[in-house]
């Protein structure tokens, strides 16, 4: 592992904390052991790069390794001021000119730093580097009524391995769901990154969402439209009767509370039904002959306010 964390991911001391999470991220994606099976080189570069960012991440230990009381691996370094005390003492061979073979053992000038070290319980110099796993990224098309509702899908990851995806009720196309330690596995023993599920709600023929109300065009007779009556609506909850009012006209809307869908206070919003009147596919004589009756003592100009 490089000693400079900033040239492991290509960034300048200065940068920002967004600057190197962005290099972090782009190396992840191009370099991850997953994607470049048998790379050496490029399973090297990840590692570097991930165990820069866990040291840079974290703002107090970043600014640990600037001021120099730390190292690239995590590792505690010699305080400054016990070499200054070591240098001014009056056994420092370096004053007095002494020859090489009056020089104390070394063991003996880190004896009581390496006590004091062992006493702070300095965890990452005696065990290794740990790292978190890096983040994933993945996008999924789930059915409409699951994003309504809620449910369940199963998503295969790149390296063959299935992950099981919770939908939550009232999902939102564009929502990205986390999922905590579904990532990259961490190194050293370190914890797995997070999964980040994107969702893209697949259109329904039936329902189009309107923030929480969904829409929905229903179809009626002609006869059901002059004397009312009670149909049978599919809702994304299950089937409902509705009451047609007499003398519906298309365009009007029946609006079901709480059919919608599920907010996060809560509530939910309306099932609004647009009615649209739909004719037979094929007008028999009676019928005909009835409204030929029917429009000589009743006549009607539904167009008559458009006239300018």
């Amino acid at each position: 592992m490089t000693s400079d964390p900033y040239a492991a991911l290509g960034v300048t001391r200065s940068a920002s904390a967004a600057e190197i999470k962005k290099a972090y991220r782009k190396i992840a994606r191009s370099a991850h052991p997953d994607l470049n099976p048998d790379d050496k080189t490029a399973e090297a570069r990840f590692k570097a790069a991930s165990a820069a960012y866990d040291l840079l991440k974290d703002p107090e230990t970043r600014a640990r390794f600037d001021r120099g009381e730390i190292d690239a691996s995590g590792a505690e370094r010699a305080p400054r001021t016990y070499y200054r005390n070591f240098a001014e003492a009056p056994g420092n061979p370096y004053r007095g000119g002494q020859r090489a073979e009056d020089f104390p053992d070394v063991s003996d000038i880190f004896a009581e730093f390496l006590r004091q070290q062992g006493q702070t319980g300095s965890a990452r110099s005696s065990q290794g580097f740990r790292a978190g796993g890096a983040d994933m990224r993945y996008t999924m098309e789930v059915p409409f009524l699951d994003a309504v509702n809620g449910g369940s899908t199963r998503i295969t990851l790149p390296d063959g391995s299935m992950l099981d995806v919770k939908i939550p009720a009232g999902t939102a196309d564009g929502q990205t769901l986390r999922l905590r330690g579904k990532g990259a596995p961490g190194l050293g023993g370190g914890p797995a990154g997070d999964a980040y599920v994107t969702l893209t709600v697949r259109p329904h023929p039936l329902y189009r969402r309107d923030g929480n109300d969904i829409l929905m065009s229903l179809p009626i007779t002609i006869d059901e439209a002059v004397l009312g009556g009670k149909v049978e609506v599919p809702t994304p909850g299950g089937a409902v009767s509705v009451t047609i009012p007499v003398g519906a006209s298309s365009g009007q809307t029946l609006r079901l509370r709480g059919r919608g869908v599920k907010s996060a206070g809560g509530g939910a919003g309306d099932l609004k039904l647009e009615l649209r009147i739909v004719a037979p596919p094929k007008v028999d004589e009676a019928l005909a002959e009835f409204l030929r009756d029917w429009r000589k003592t009743h006549a009607h100009d539904p167009r008559k306010g458009m006239r300018t």
